[in-house]
């Protein structure tokens, strides 16, 4: 086995600790879940961990991770959500985000990682620009996490800005979420059912799954499951919560 190279610009743990104290403390944080669920029976494939902060200038996600990137801490955030999020989800397939910054940080290969004392599947989303511009990291990284069994590649956002596909391919994800750019409309635009139907065709070949996010009415319900989509996640089912929130189904008014 390889070992997954470390850039020499890699911030020393005790640095990313002092960092990330500085940013956010453990008190502040916490994490809500949405089920992932089968789009023809409703059956429970996952619940996606998502996390919260308390403080009000960094309770966007986003922002939050960005701060830490700026700070020279997000492998030491994202280890902390996964600390929070793993204990919460005992025997349930979970899945985690990855900021692509992460993989340039060791905290993934860590042994002592919580996601590795999982005892159920663990997907690790990373976003579909990642492939464009960490694909080398990313390659070498998810090899070295995937062959310790049990956890699996997501691609996350698809749809949502210009893909490579073909590198998309090489990284041989499980999962393939597509971006709520693809899912919003989908019940009043052909073309795009048409978009959408052929995109699921191309992961079914690739032998990937595919979960549409961001599903909020039961006409873009119906427009999805006609697309032979495999999953859906979105506020139609459960809205994000802790805890574990129950699965609406069948979906209000869904044919």
């Amino acid at each position: 086995m390889h070992a997954a190279p470390v850039p020499t610009t890699l911030t020393s743990g005790r640095d990313s600790f002092l960092a990330l104290e500085g940013l956010v403390r453990a008190d502040e944080l916490s994490v809500v879940f949405q089920p992932i669920v089968g789009m023809s029976d409703g059956e429970l494939f996952a619940y996606e961990a998502l996390v919260r902060c308390t403080r009000r200038e960094i309770s966007s996600p986003p922002v939050l991770f960005e701060r830490a990137v700026s700070a020279g801490c997000v492998g030491r955030l994202g280890r902390m959500v996964r600390e929070i999020a793993v204990p919460l989800a005992s025997g349930i397939p979970l899945f985690l985000n990855v900021h692509p910054l992460e993989l340039e940080e060791a905290w993934l290969v860590r042994p002592d990682d919580p996601i590795y004392g999982h005892d159920s599947d663990v997907f690790l989303e990373i976003t579909e620009s990642v492939p464009l511009t960490h694909f080398e990291l990313c390659h070498h990284v998810l090899s070295e996490v995937r062959v310790r069994g049990g956890v699996h590649l997501v691609v996350d956002d698809l749809g949502a800005g210009y893909s490579n596909l073909k590198r998309i391919i090489d990284l041989e994800p499980r999962v393939v979420k597509l971006d709520r750019e693809l899912i919003v409309g989908i019940d009043k635009n052909q073309r795009q059912q048409r978009l959408v139907a052929n995109v699921v065709r191309l992961c079914c070949d690739l032998d990937a799954t595919v979960v549409a996010e961001g599903i909020e009415t039961s006409s873009e319900f119906d427009a999805l499951r006609d697309t032979g989509v495999h999953y859906g996640q979105g506020f139609l089912f459960a809205r994000p919560q802790f805890p574990l929130p129950a699965v609406s189904w069948p979906p209000p008014h869904a044919g």
